[in-house]
């Protein structure tokens, strides 16, 4: 083997280079985001990458530690003087010797992801599971033998009127010293008003709950005091387990191509749950100790491994779940025992069925479409869309295949969402020069000052919200066809129109890096937004429905998309434009709110029960609906309210895809 393929992940960015060659040279050559400030010296450490261990189909390799140049000394001396995480290899000292996945974690890239999951403001009842209760209790003495258990009951009993209380066997173990500690004053957690899961010394005032959306590329934390509702914390950060491949049927293959793969991602994600909770324990200057209770949502695949359950199932039909009840378990079922307290309950959504999982269930309880006379259209955007349609007569879902494409991957210039990222674009219809702002930055490109302002991000690539945009701008201009050809005859009002083979490509930043949006790029949002069209007409198909009365996108992507691009390049059906809202991460306040509000845990568990699932899979109309969908916005749908606030382009003849060579004429 002369030369060796190695892939970088998150960012997907692939090459083959010699044998011998430093990896954190090719991924320089690349322009994969890893932070060296000490030149390749090994002194810094910041340049740290992860090797994929196994066989990963996605990518056609078998990846190896092994395919990697020996441990060296210079990296040996570096992990006895600043410590090095287990399995992490230098990049500035790791030379490839054979094929490789190599993972770049968050705190080795320059441009940190920026996880757009926040905590939307939404008024809850205030009902959480796990209560506080500050007791006074008899001391013991020679004329009463009663255990310190018994005494602290009787106190719950009389100044509270809790009975039949049990105690957890840790709370047991640190009983009398808490008793004595506090002078005989406590205060208890009590979960459910049936069971005693902590026990301080003294007055506590504040405990917390955890609120936690388990996505596929990121996990979002949000802290809550449970006796306020208030978020006091929030963070995130990237899913490990994309290093096991970016899309879920990319993890499922993994697991079943390397027998134990399931144990390696379920040991990822909770220990990214552990950080997560010591990061927002910190942010809100509190102990971890405090934190009382969890509720955790995710898409079927990420559930099902954050339970430790083999999600092999779910990779082909009937894609069966393990279980799609509501799970109450314990923080030391998940391993998370040493992150918050011992005794702190976790709550995890029901699933809707195959792949319309509990992150599903959460968006369902906060948008509450069960409630409503209006038919509701609520799409939670991801790798793998997941849609729910109905009113509070009826309720269907589906799940449809959108893949990585609105998230940056499979697009030439894309990438996630972070600091120097392009997210908004704006095309002049006369000159066609584009225009553009930047995550980290308000100014447009044109304004002055731009350079200066983004002199320190630079401008990286385009994101999930800027693709839509630039394509949307596009087939507004003319640019892209109905049918999402790149018209090469209007390379004569621009040099930005440029020849790519047997295409053409848009230029939309020149300079380094070159961003362009070529037809392979078009292609894959068509693909995208034509299967998130197509769950969406076979969900109205079912109900009975030609329209929908409100359309909510949900999801980080889908909060950060202006809805009449969206519109404009079809991803949803027609509806009116005022009707149509961003509604933030849903499934993570659903979270909030089952974290809040105990009776929210029944409600939820009983509408779920009412959720048709449509499987899309076996679906005749399906294909039917995919490919009138490929045509911007629609091939034959009437986009009658979207056509009173834009000015859609008229059709036209245009030479077909091909830039160098044999044309032929097409309808555009």
């Amino acid at each position: 083997m002369t030369d060796a393929l190695v892939v970088f992940t998150p960012s997907g960015k692939r090459g083959r280079f010699p044998v011998g060659t430093r990896l954190l040279e090719a991924a320089r050559k690349l322009g994969v985001d890893i932070d060296s400030v000490c030149g390749g010296r090994a002194l810094c450490g910041r340049c740290q990458v992860t090797v994929g261990e196994g066989s990963f189909a996605k990518h056609g390799i078998d990846s190896s530690a092994a395919h990697l140049n020996g441990f060296t000394a210079t990296e040996e001396r570096y992990r006895q003087r600043k410590g090095l995480v287990e399995g992490r290899r230098l990049s500035c000292q790791s030379l490839l010797e054979g094929d490789v996945v190599i993972d770049v974690p968050p705190e080795s890239q320059v441009h940190k992801q920026v996880v757009r999951k926040r905590a939307e403001v939404r008024e809850i009842a205030l009902d959480p599971v796990t209560t506080l209760h500050f007791v006074e209790v008899q001391e013991p003495d020679m004329h009463d033998p009663r255990g310190d258990l018994e005494r602290l009951l009787e106190a719950l009993r009389t100044q509270w009127q809790l009975e039949g209380l049990s105690a957890d066997l840790h709370v047991l173990q640190g009983l009398q010293k808490a008793l004595r500690k506090g002078g005989w004053q406590v205060t208890a957690a009590v979960r459910d008003g049936r069971r005693i899961v902590s026990v301080w010394p003294g007055l506590v005032e504040r405990i917390f709950g955890l609120a936690v959306d388990v996505g596929s590329t990121t996990i979002a934390a949000h802290l809550c005091d449970l006796g306020t509702g208030e978020v006091v914390a929030s963070s995130g950060l990237m899913n490990p387990q994309i290093r096991f491949g970016e899309d879920l049927m990319s993890r499922v293959s993994y697991v079943m191509m390397n027998p134990g793969g399931e144990v390696e991602m379920t040991s990822a994600v909770r220990e990214a749950l552990a950080t997560l909770a010591g990061e927002v324990a910190r942010e809100a200057g509190i102990e971890p100790d405090l934190i009382m209770d969890a509720v955790l949502v995710g898409n079927p695949v990420m559930h099902h491994l954050l339970l430790g359950i083999d999600p092999t199932e779910l990779g082909g039909a009937p894609f069966a779940l393990a279980l799609d009840s509501a799970l109450d378990l314990r923080a030391a079922d998940l391993g998370l025992d040493s992150a918050i307290n011992r005794g702190a309950g976790v709550y995890v959504l029901p699933c809707i069925a195959g792949h319309v999982g509990a992150d599903a269930a959460g968006v369902v309880l906060s948008e509450t479409p069960y409630l409503r006379d209006e038919v509701s259209l609520v799409v939670d955007v991801g790798t793998n869309a997941e849609i729910v349609l109905g009113n509070k007569d009826k309720l269907l879902a589906c799940s449809s295949p959108t893949g990585p494409a609105f998230e940056g991957a499979q697009i030439s210039g894309g990438q996630r969402a972070a600091p120097g990222a392009i997210e908004r674009v704006r095309i002049d219809k006369d000159t066609l020069e584009p225009r553009f702002k930047v995550i980290g930055c308000d100014l447009w490109s044109d304004d002055p000052g731009f350079a200066a302002a983004t002199r320190k991000t630079g401008v990286t690539g385009i994101c999930g919200s800027g693709i839509i945009e630039v394509l949307a701008e596009m087939f507004l201009c003319g640019i892209i066809s109905k049918d999402g050809v790149i018209d090469g005859g209007m390379a004569s009002r621009t040099p930005r129109i440029e020849p790519d083979g047997r295409t053409f490509s848009y230029l939309l930043r020149d300079g380094e890096p070159r961003i362009r949006i070529t037809q392979t790029d078009v292609r894959a949002i068509q693909l995208a937004k034509a299967a998130l069209y197509a769950g969406s007409k076979l969900l109205m198909d079912h109900f009975g429905v030609t329209h929908v009365d409100r359309v909510m996108l949900a999801g980080a992507f889908g909060s950060h998309i202006d809805t009449t691009y969206a519109m404009v390049l079809g991803l949803i059906p027609d509806c009116d434009l005022t009707k149509v809202q961003a509604a933030g991460n849903a499934a993570g306040t659903g979270a909030r709110i089952a974290l809040l509000n105990k009776a929210a845990r029944r409600e939820i568990e009983s509408v779920v029960k009412r959720i048709q699932k449509i499987e899309t899979a076996i679906e005749p109309n399906f294909q039917q609906h995919f490919v009138e969908a490929m045509a911007f916005p629609h091939k034959t749908a009437d986009y009658v309210h979207l056509t009173k606030a834009v000015t859609l382009p008229a059709p036209k003849e245009l030479a077909a895809e091909e830039g160098e060579g044999r044309r032929r004429r097409r309808r555009g």
